[in-house]
This record gives C-alpha cells, sequence and structure tokens, in this order.
C-alpha cells in the first residue's frame, strides 16, 4: 500500500514576528514545497530516506517500528529529532505507528534547496501531521515551535490572512493578486537564518506589543487592497522602518542594498533567506553583480 502526502512551502509578506503576539499576516504559500511517501513492507523497521530538490539521499536512518529507537543513521543529531517529532505526533494518537502493518518505508522529497528557508521543517511537521492523523499546530508547538503560520501555507493553496490562537488558529483565503506582479522578484541572500535564535531575540525586547500590533494590522490590510505600485512600495518602507525599530537593527537594505533605489522587503527572520524586492527584470542586474544569483520572479514562487 502507498500514500503520499504534500505540503507547501512558505513567504511571509506582513507581520513578521508580531504574528507571535497577534498581528495578523500576509502569508503566501509557495509553488515549491516537501512530499511525503509511505509505503507498508513487511519489516518491522521503519525506513527513512530524506532527499533534495535534485533527488538526491541527503539523510537516511532505520528505527525500530513501534519503541523509534535509531537502528542506524546518517545524521545522529537529525535521528534525533525525528524521532522527537514522530514521539510527539504518537502522544497525540497512540495509534499513529503502533501496528507492524503500519506504514514502515518513508521517503521525503523537497522541491527546494534546504537553505533557501522556504520550509523545510515546517512542511515536514505538516505532513507527518497528516500521516498521524494529528492537529498539526500542537504538533508544531510541541517541537520547533513558532507562530504557525507555515503551517498554514502548507495546507492552502492561496495568500491567506493568518493571526495565531493557540492551536486554532485564524486563516482566511484572500484574494491577493497584485497588477504589479511583473515588478515583484524575490533575491535569495545566499544564508538561511535560524527562525528559532530570531524568535528567541525577539521575545527579550521590551516594547508596546499592543501598539506594535495595530500598525502592523492596518498596513497588512492596506496591502491587501493596494492595486498601485508607488503605494504598495510605500506600505512595504514603511513596514520596515516599524519593525526595524522595533528590533533595534538596521534594515536589510541598509545593510547591504544601500545604493539599490528601489524597495526591498525583509520576509519572516530578518537577515537571510529571501527578501521581496520591486523592481523590472533589468534591475535585477544590480543584485546579480553583488553575487546574489537566486532571483525568482513572483509569478514563478507564489502559488
Amino acid at each position: 500500500m502507498t500514500k503520499e502526502l504534500y505540503s507547501n512551502g512558505k513567504l511571509l509578506l506582513t507581520g513578521e514576528y508580531a504574528i507571535l503576539d497577534g498581528a495578523k499576516g500576509l502569508a503566501l504559500p509557495t509553488k515549491f514545497g516537501q512530499s511525503l511517501k509511505l509505503e507498508t513492507s513487511n519489516s518491522e523497521i521503519l525506513e527513512w530516506k530524506s532527499l533534495d530538490e535534485n533527488g538526491t539521499i541527503w539523510f537516511s536512518a532505520q528505527f525500530s517500528k513501534i519503541e523509534l529507537k535509531t537502528i542506524h543513521t546518517s545524521d545522529a543529531d537529525i535521528s534525533k529529532r525525528l524521532v522527537q517529532i514522530l514521539l510527539e505526533a504518537k502522544k497525540l494518537n497512540p495509534s499513529f505507528l503502533s501496528s507492524k502493518t503500519d506504514y514502515n518505508l518513508v521517503e521525503a522529497k523537497l522541491t527546494f534547496p534546504r537553505d533557501w528557508g522556504l520550509g523545510s521543517s515546517s512542511t515536514l511537521i505538516a505532513n507527518i501531521a497528516q500521516w498521524a492523523n494529528v492537529n498539526p499546530y500542537r504538533l508544531l508547538a510541541s517541537t520547533f515551535g513558532g507562530s504557525g503560520y507555515d503551517i498554514a501555507c502548507a495546507q492552502h493553496n492561496t495568500p491567506i490572512l493568518y493571526r495565531s490562537n493557540e492551536y486554532m488558529p485564524s486563516v482566511s483565503k484572500v484574494n491577493f493578486q497584485p497588477n504589479f506582479s511583473d515588478q515583484l522578484h524575490f533575491v535569495y541572500l545566499n544564508q538561511k537564518k535560524n527562525s528559532r535564535d530570531a524568535i528567541n531575540s525577539y521575545n527579550k525586547l521590551d516594547f508596546d506589543k499592543t501598539a506594535l500590533i495595530s500598525k502592523i494590522d492596518a498596513i497588512t490590510h492596506k496591502i491587501l487592497t493596494c492595486n498601485d505600485l508607488e503605494e504598495f512600495a510605500v506600505l512595504l518602507n514603511t513596514h520596515e522602518t516599524i519593525l526595524s525599530e522595533t528590533l533595534k537593527i538596521p534594515t536589510i537594505k541598509e545593510t547591504l542594498f544601500s545604493d539599490y533605489t528601489g524597495t526591498i522587503k525583509s520576509l519572516g527572520a530578518w537577515g537571510g533567506d529571501f527578501v521581496l524586492v520591486i523592481g523590472t527584470t533589468s534591475e535585477m542586474t544590480y543584485f546579480r553583480n553583488k553575487g546574489y544569483s537566486t532571483i525568482l520572479p513572483y509569478k514563478e514562487m507564489i502559488l
């Protein structure tokens, strides 16, 4: 018996860290994601393989099926984390992996490079939650943590308005199809940002959270109805300034691209992964000349 699950990757256009405190965020599911292929065999061993976007195995392990003890692994740290996720899923649904007849050949396959920051962890959590038939937000909370917007993106095929609320967040499909999308590009900063470290740093800050949420929510709602590129740029710039002042760190444009004439917006954890850039296709030469060669037009990235 074979079963295949799939979850979308994610990008967060507005909200960023403020989502952790209840702000609304405009989140964009991506055309990239991760599949989880499940097969049964007569073995009492759970065999796991993780493949990258080229189909190359980057992690493999064998576990005892019921106890989930590691028998063999190519990476002890990853095995430990994976076992933790599977055991947490078992706590939420004790019948999960309780029988020798359950699926025991597992192949996880990404359709994007792991260092892109599009949700290699969240898509895995969402897929395992589907497999185990458990609440993915509960599984996320007991493993990686975070706001959960990435889990919502994993399960939706349109842009969404997201607001966290423990294990039952508010998720609304929205019609966000900017008529200037040909001027929107995603540029990869050549480094992955650790979301957990970034969240921990944010949680230590002391500021007026109510005021921040109010400002961010207002911008998010204006962006949803914005049909003018100049107004869109102003809204993104305002969002960047507010977050910069809150986090007490300079914007990515100030840090790396101060001589670029257009707007640059951080997405998610500041300082890594992708940024959104407003500009024509020819203007993307600026970034290539600086060594940032991974550039995707909006329509190639977003569902």
